[in-house]
């Protein structure tokens, strides 16, 4: 979770409070202090709340939390007259791109330094590393519209931000800094994306590094911002993130229009939510109007209509709110995590470890001692990396979400070795050998097994390795196994086995197919062992 550095005096001035009382109510807001300093204080907030990851908008959040604002802001936009054009051939590299103007800014070191916390941290918890959104803030008087975003011949060159000499593109991602840590995302690519202005100058190289030339200082009082990535809610989402904590200090909000299409767009959204099913989960009684009145303070609009429901207005910035019960929540936050009731549990039990944990444990303790590093992948991921990339049949019984939030996170993993292949091509460029390997959750239809894997990466990699690997796990679990040809095309014809155990298939191994390696991105060979740990228990 990103810790966010909050200046006591930029603070004091957003909130209108002074700092002692803020610092003593922020564990009650859900977040943790790491640390105070003299001049500020560092704190955690989960992933889920981008919007206050800004010192800008925790002070919205604070502001209403103690009570000296209530109800939901709305942000106004106006025309600013400046239009972007995206080049269809970018459509494969970094399709989309948010836009906006925020004017009548006066940045001061502070101000300018929550904003590059903010963008950094939208960067990671929105933006997977820049992958699926990467953010430019532009000082708009040193630039002249209107703006092209373009998919750019690779050997381009411009001044990057922090340098005073011209660089292409192509040297930027080996010798700048920032193009050395995220040269992945566009490495491949037949051309690099690129925001240039009517005069055909660099405001920047995404997903890499800004211009020099629009650098935002404190004599900037207009600023371009341009969110690009290869998702367009999470776009969406971090455009609407930067806009508001402008917003928050006093900056006009303009929209921007993208191929003809005004942007962005600040308006709420609305849903009804029951008080019954709030008091059952919460376990309170609480009226229409308190529950409505608890929402106003945690910075929504709500009103009760009728004796069970209220009317919940959602601001544009709260990209988390996706079901009622995370309203609720922060019903419970407004009531005060404090004010619950210590109940004793009202069921006696002994307890003792589960069948599933020992076994998880017997297989860390193996693959542990193998040499591999255990790894936690996502539950939820697609149907590409699941079935297409391991050049797998699609499973029909895959467990779908019904609303995802993106495509990336679409289907509960039914396996974990092609997650494991996911992350060997996030760290393609680390050194090797790379042995990995997860035991945990699959889900199959409504059901959910226990399932383990292993991956060793390396220029030796081979069957026999991972003949080695499998045959080393049975033993030690004490399984009679028996070793028989495969099918599984993830894996070399001829160079795959099964783990058969009494009649049913148990996992299977093998080195993996070249195919597969290219969907991932990889040039060493793969040494692979996949086990359905539920026929175990």
């Amino acid at each position: 979770m990103p810790v966010i550095t909050l200046p006591y005096q930029y603070l004091e001035r957003l909130v209108g409070m002074d700092r002692e009382t803020i610092v003593e109510r922020l564990p009650m807001f859900g977040s943790d202090i790491e640390r105070r300093e003299e001049d500020h204080v560092d704190v955690e907030f989960f992933a889920n709340r981008p919007d206050l990851f800004s010192t800008e908008g925790a002070a919205r959040a604070l502001r209403g939390f103690l009570g000296i604002e209530q109800g939901a802001v709305r942000y106004e936009t106006t025309p600013s007259g400046i239009s972007f054009t995206v080049d269809p051939g970018l459509a494969t590299i970094r399709p989309y791109l948010g836009s906006a103007v925020v004017r009548g800014l006066s940045l001061d070191e502070e101000a300018i330094i929550s904003l590059m916390g903010l963008q950094e941290s939208l960067h990671w918890a929105v933006g997977r590393g820049r992958r699926k959104v990467a953010i430019g803030l532009h000082d708009l008087g040193r630039i002249t519209p209107p703006f092209r975003y373009l998919a750019s011949p690779r050997n381009r060159g411009f001044v990057p931000l922090d340098y005073d000499q011209e660089m292409t593109m192509e040297e930027m991602l080996v010798e700048h800094p920032k193009g050395r840590a995220y040269a992945h995302l566009v490495r491949d690519a037949p051309r690099f994306p690129l925001i240039v202005d009517a005069q055909d100058r660099v405001l920047s190289f995404p997903p890499i590094i800004n211009g020099e030339l629009t650098r935002v200082s404190t004599t900037t009082t207009d600023v371009l911002l341009d969110c690009t990535g290869t998702d367009r809610r999470a776009v969406e989402t971090a455009t609407t993130i930067l806009c508001v904590a402008l917003a928050e200090d006093g900056g006009r909000i303009e929209s921007v229009e993208i191929d003809g299409v005004p942007g962005p767009d600040l308006g709420p959204s609305f849903r009804e939510v029951s008080v019954d099913e709030c008091n059952r989960l919460l376990g309170l009684d609480l009226d229409a109007p308190t529950m409505a009145s608890l929402l106003q303070r945690m910075r929504f609009g709500a009103e009760p209509i009728g004796e069970d429901r209220v009317r919940v207005e959602v601001p544009c910035y709260r990209a988390d709110i996706m079901h009622d019960w995370d309203v609720f929540e922060d019903v419970a936050i407004a009531h005060g995590y404090d004010r619950f009731e210590a109940v004793p549990s009202k069921t006696a039990t002994i307890a003792k470890e589960r069948p599933e944990t020992r076994l998880k444990m017997a297989v860390r303790e193996v693959l542990c001692g193998l040499g591999h590093m255990e790894t936690m992948p996502f539950v939820l991921t697609s149907e590409g990396v699941l079935f297409s990339k391991m050049r797998r049949e699609p499973d029909p019984r895959a467990l779908h979400v019904l609303h995802p939030i993106s495509e990336e996170q679409s289907v509960a993993r039914t396996s974990l070795l092609p997650l494991l292949m996911e992350l060997l091509e996030f760290n393609r460029f680390r050194e090797l050998p790379q042995r990995l390997f997860a035991v945990g959750e699959i889900v199959t239809g409504v059901e959910t097994g226990l399932g383990a894997a292993a991956v060793s990466c390396h220029g030796t990699a081979d069957f026999s390795e991972a003949y080695g690997i499998a045959d080393a796990l049975c033993r030690e679990l004490g399984l009679a196994y028996t070793a028989v040809e495969s099918d599984d095309p993830a894996f070399i014809d001829g160079r795959r086995g099964a783990l058969v155990l009494n009649g049913t298939t148990l996992g299977v191994f093998g080195e993996v197919h070249p195919e597969v390696l290219e969907m991932f991105g990889l040039e060493h060979p793969v040494a692979a062992v996949e086990v359905d740990l539920s026929r175990l228990l």
